[in-house]
């Protein structure tokens, strides 16, 4: 009882300065820390995002995002985001839609239409409010980048994947159920084969009809996750170039359900999912 009682006080004791707020924020259960870059800064977020993303003696999340301003006038705001061993990832569909929810929600934007710089590009998120709170996010993935179906040495032998970039790599791969595969074997092998010298995503699709597939991914620097926005993007291209699906297509995740379309006039790739705040605390 005096030791929790000493704690107690040392805790009372630390200066503000040192305290970082934070908010815990998911989109389909793909969840991300998310820290105000504008008011609080981190020097070293990989070494933070190791910590803090360890879900026995962290905060618990697949990565840390920072959010500040946009460094050019082309954008509103701009997005880092720290995968949970530290690397940095280029972006994040399912973290950007919470970044509108943050901005919005927390009054530092008083738009609906919001321009977020990523290491791949300005991306557009376009807010959906209910009740003044953001419901759901659609996001302006840009135009994909296509590359040749290859083949290549994955666990147990040869697998056909598809390789599409959203502005960060993706390997596709095609199943007949996802729900059997053991990702924790198999993940590892795609993620860091010769091919990919900076790694890759890995998506497993299993087709359910034109309009319907399931999906599970392996993310490099976070493993299986409950859900990837990029990747399910990628899915998406992937399908339609093998004339296996439609281009509006529904992804059911680990974490719920995305809503993806490649527009065949500009060739933009749109997401809407929801976006989530879990809790908030300080660090």
């Amino acid at each position: 009882h005096g030791q929790r009682n000493r704690n107690s006080q040392e805790s009372k004791r630390i200066p503000d300065e040192m305290k970082i707020p934070f908010t815990k924020m998911h989109g389909c259960g793909n969840d991300y820390i998310y820290v105000n870059a504008m008011q609080h800064t981190i020097a070293e977020p990989s070494t933070a995002a190791i910590k803090w993303s360890n879900r026995y003696k962290g905060i618990g999340a697949d990565g840390l995002v920072l959010i500040d301003r946009s460094p050019v006038p082309e954008a509103d705001f701009s997005m880092r985001i720290f995968n949970a061993d530290g690397s940095e990832a280029m972006m994040c569909g399912n973290a950007s839609r919470c970044i509108g929810k943050y901005l919005y929600e927390k009054d530092i934007a008083h738009k609906t239409e919001i321009r977020l710089l990523t290491l791949s590009g300005i991306k557009t998120l376009l807010l959906h409010i209910i009740d003044c709170k953001v419901d759901k996010v659609t996001v302006d993935m840009g135009r994909p980048i296509m590359e040749d179906e290859s083949q290549f040495v994955g666990d147990g032998g040869m697998n056909k994947g598809i390789f599409v970039s959203m502005g960060n790599p993706h390997a596709v791969v095609f199943v007949d159920d996802v729900d059997a595969l053991n990702l924790e074997k198999i993940g590892p092998p795609f993620e860091n084969h010769l091919l990919f010298p900076n790694r890759i995503n890995t998506e497993f699709i299993q087709i359910v009809d034109r309009s319907h597939v399931k999906m599970r991914v392996w993310e490099r620097g976070s493993g299986e996750t409950m859900a990837c926005g990029t990747g399910a993007c990628a899915s998406t291209v992937a399908c339609v170039l093998n004339d296996l699906t439609d281009r509006h297509l529904y992804l059911d995740l680990l974490g719920g359900r995305l809503d993806i379309t490649w527009d065949e006039e500009s060739g933009h790739v749109f997401m809407t999912g929801p976006a989530v705040t879990s809790f908030e605390g300080e660090w």
